[in-house]
């Protein structure tokens, strides 16, 4: 079983993971926002390749990409920070980009980097599963990294069952059909459909996921969430990150 999927079946349905991009505040950010979340009840971690056109995203993490990119963070930067800090951090961490980094910094190139990096799951909203079946699955496979595919409430019970069949951490289960740091409502009826599929990979939640009334929600339905727009803004907001990281965690978390 993957690791990644034991820490979240572990916990049941508790899971909270946070999203961040890599470079903002500033360039060195990173080492740091990734040191502190290590030390929190996060259970994983999403560090966003920062890029500029993430139709995804809404507003927020765009802008935290534009920033990033500003700074001078760059894919090669990315994985040379996380290639310093891999062996202090414990939880597990991926990354969360879309395919024209990929592709521009080369396939074989970036999945050796992800495996060098202590990256095992990526996220690419934007790699359909034909191209990565047909033209990553094998490179990706050499060096130990795996996809995590996105569905949305309106997904086929049909394209559902097969990315749950190639799949080995997560499948990540879009709020609604919208971008992140959305206001829409969860989708609730059209997921619980989904989390009784009985299938074998864990569901986490993400996209509009801001608060703690959110969070318990998408915990009731699956098996945890992922928090990306507000906990940009809160370390946009930040003084003084090893405090106020830790106290929004709890907020989430804990209450």
């Amino acid at each position: 079983m993957d690791t990644l999927q034991q820490t979240i079946l572990k916990n049941g349905k508790t899971n909270l993971s946070v999203f961040f991009t890599a470079g903002f505040p500033s360039a060195e950010s990173t080492k740091e926002i990734l040191g502190i979340l290590n030390n929190t009840g996060v259970d994983f971690i999403e560090i966003g390749i920062p890029f500029s056109d993430p139709l995804a995203d809404g507003p927020v993490i765009q802008h935290s990409g534009t920033i990033a990119l500003r700074n001078g963070m760059t894919l090669k930067l990315l994985f040379a920070q996380l290639k310093e800090v891999r062996n202090s951090v414990t939880k597990p961490y991926l990354l969360m980009g879309y395919l024209n980094s990929l592709l521009a910094f080369g396939v074989e190139e970036f999945y050796k980097n992800c495996a060098e990096s202590g990256v095992h799951h990526i996220i690419i909203p934007d790699l359909p599963v034909n191209e990565y079946l047909n033209e990553h699955r094998q490179i990706a496979g050499h060096y130990g990294v795996s996809p995590v595919f996105l569905i949305t409430p309106g997904t086929s019970a049909i394209r559902i069952r097969e990315i749950d069949a190639i799949s080995h951490a997560f499948i990540y289960l879009v709020s609604g059909n919208t971008t992140t740091g959305n206001d829409s409502e969860i989708q609730t009826s059209a997921i619980k459909k989904i989390a009784g599929m009985k299938l074998k990979n864990p569901l986490i939640i993400g996209f509009g996921i801001k608060n703690r009334t959110n969070y318990l929600e998408a915990c009731s339905l699956a098996d945890g969430a992922i928090i990306g727009s507000a906990f940009i803004n809160a370390i946009a907001e930040s003084k003084n990150l090893k405090k106020d990281i830790p106290l929004f965690i709890n907020q989430i978390k804990n209450s």
